[in-house]
């Protein structure tokens, strides 16, 4: 018997650009130069899914602090 795995948040690359708060267009401009290695699944031709988790992931990678 196999586990059932937890649900994975996923967001559409306007939600995810949003959750990041830039626009749609740069994040697709970071997929296709490769900028920013964000993981993505492209879903047929133009439909792109983020994991919430990634992002997260993202985000905790350039976080940065203010040292006094």
């Amino acid at each position: 018997m196999q586990l059932s795995q937890p649900t994975e948040i996923k967001l559409t690359r306007k939600e995810a650009a949003a959750e990041l708060g830039i626009s749609p267009q740069t994040l697709a401009n970071w997929a296709s130069s490769g900028r920013v290695s964000i993981p993505f699944y492209k879903v047929g031709r133009k439909k792109v899914i983020y994991h919430k988790s990634d992002l997260d992931a993202y985000l905790a990678s350039v976080r940065q602090t203010q040292t006094v």
